[in-house]
């Protein structure tokens, strides 16, 4: 049996995500047996800053945390700036995280996460450009390729995939934790 055969992973992006931001946990997931699932503001396909399209599953709207284990953020800032102007994205990540549920974001992904206000006297990683928001926001920034914090999968940029991608497989492996909260 695979490492994450039973879980659902809910990755959420509108259009300009960093292309690799997507694609190398998307697939980092699936080779682990989990089910990777596109969730967007519109039910038609997404396009990343560099080309990469790829067809949407769930609107955001309609999608419930309840039928997913975990989150996954990629970065762009046009993707995270916009999304963290969506209120439904906004809900849906809150909601992820009041359910204790494993959450990974990479780049700017954790734009939203500020947005949701769910960093709040955490620590966590970035783009650089990103420490004054999250600790304006009450988180602690480190410069670091990963960092986990109860379930809470941070990364900087695509050169941490390889980091982000082995610690978001073992935190969604390990399922809810406590510490993860809104």
């Amino acid at each position: 049996m695979s490492r994450l055969s039973d879980r659902r992973v809910a990755f959420l992006v509108t259009d300009g995500f960093e292309d690799s931001e997507l694609t190398s946990p998307w697939d980092a997931v699936a080779e682990a047996g989990g089910t990777p699932v596109l969730v967007a503001p519109t039910l038609d396909s997404v396009t990343g800053a560099l080309g990469h399209q790829q067809t949407v599953d769930v609107r955001v709207a309609d999608a419930k945390a309840t039928d997913f284990d975990a989150l996954v953020l990629p970065g762009g800032v046009q993707n995270a700036d916009a999304l963290r102007m969506d209120s439904d994205a906004v809900a849906f990540t809150k909601d992820m995280f009041a359910q204790h549920k494993p959450a990974a974001a990479i780049c700017h992904g954790a734009w939203l996460l500020v947005e949701a206000d769910v960093v709040r006297g955490r620590t966590l990683t970035s783009y650089p450009s990103l420490r004054t928001d999250l600790e304006n926001a009450g988180a602690t920034w480190v410069d670091e390729a990963v960092r986990v914090d109860q379930g809470l999968v941070s990364s900087r940029t695509p050169d941490d995939l390889p980091d982000f991608n082995r610690k978001l497989v073992e935190e969604i492996g390990e399922g809810k934790h406590s510490g993860q909260h809104a």
